[in-house]
């Protein structure tokens, strides 16, 4: 299905889930490929960016920008993680540290073994956002899905016209990947980035990403955004770029949380007519408008 984005542009809004495994093949789409850390990036107190390669010197898959993949420990558990980044014969995700799995994770060093299954859910629509402009924006750990699409993005930036990251945190401790904010990304693209309060070590913006965004009035002329980050940043932040002129169709986010098995047989992360695991975890804001509210 094809919707119409209000400038006679339109956004596929029914791409196809790129599911890793085909359950009727001999293999089980449930057993995770080990994975060796061979790098660990701390980016605050409680973010650490893990890279994985498999035992067997490869890449475990090829993820899209936008994809997921489930992660385990296999005396604690397993969840799932976005893939922040990729390359040759490794993947990356950030994970922050919330619960049991997530604290046994941070625990790891370089060397250790894991477990790694995936590519779930569907991706980022590269193809249709092709000649547009692009507004990224997140809050706190939410940058880490929306990094995938940006470093993709970058690495095909021929494709692509006016790039700006917003993005803020509660403090300049707490906002992650500094080296592609303040290193790697100035000058490739528009980068604006706030903290919630003020601080000594920091002399840039102040102020919460709904606000900032409301300041930097971006136009939605031809401009797709992508958001991602704690649920009442989102919440304002729609608000804001609807007030901008911003159609529901071009406003696209992710949905995360709930899934369990990444496959769509256990119903946890079921919506409707929707599984997360499989028709997520990018969805346009009209997409999700035609979703039933949860009770």
């Amino acid at each position: 299905m094809t919707k119409n984005n209000g400038n006679g542009n339109a956004i596929n809004s029914s791409r196809t889930p790129a599911v890793a495994h085909d359950c009727s093949c001999e293999s089980n789409p449930l057993v995770p490929t080990l994975c060796e850390i061979i790098g660990i990036t701390e980016e605050t107190g409680d973010v650490k960016t893990f890279r994985l390669r498999g035992t067997d010197g490869q890449k475990p898959f090829s993820p899209m920008p936008g994809q997921l993949a489930m992660i385990s420990l296999p005396r604690t558990g397993e969840a799932m993680f976005s893939i922040t980044s990729q390359g040759e014969d490794w993947i990356e995700s950030s994970i922050k540290r919330v619960g049991e799995l997530t604290e046994d994770l941070h625990d790891l060093e370089v060397g250790d073994i894991l477990g790694v299954r995936g590519p779930y859910g569907n991706h980022f629509p590269v193809e249709e956002l092709k000649g547009k402009n692009l507004l990224f924006v997140g809050g706190g750990i939410g940058l880490a899905p929306i990094r995938s699409l940006i470093l993709y993005v970058l690495d095909h930036r021929e494709d692509y016209l006016r790039l700006d990251v917003l993005y803020g945190s509660r403090s300049f401790q707490d906002l992650v990947f500094k080296a592609d904010l303040f290193e790697n990304w100035p000058g490739l693209c528009g980068t604006h980035i706030t903290v919630d309060a003020e601080e000594s070590c920091w002399d840039g913006h102040v102020g919460f990403v709904p606000n900032y965004l409301e300041e930097k009035a971006f136009s939605p002329d031809n401009c797709v955004a992508v958001i991602c980050g704690p649920p009442i940043m989102i919440k304002f932040c729609l608000d804001k770029l609807a007030a901008m002129g911003f159609s529901k169709e071009n406003i696209i986010t992710t949905l995360e949380m709930r899934m369990k098995c990444g496959i769509g047989k256990c119903g946890r992360c079921n919506i409707g007519s929707k599984y997360v695991c499989l028709d997520g975890p990018v969805f346009t804001l009209a997409e999700l408008d035609e979703l039933p509210d949860e009770k």
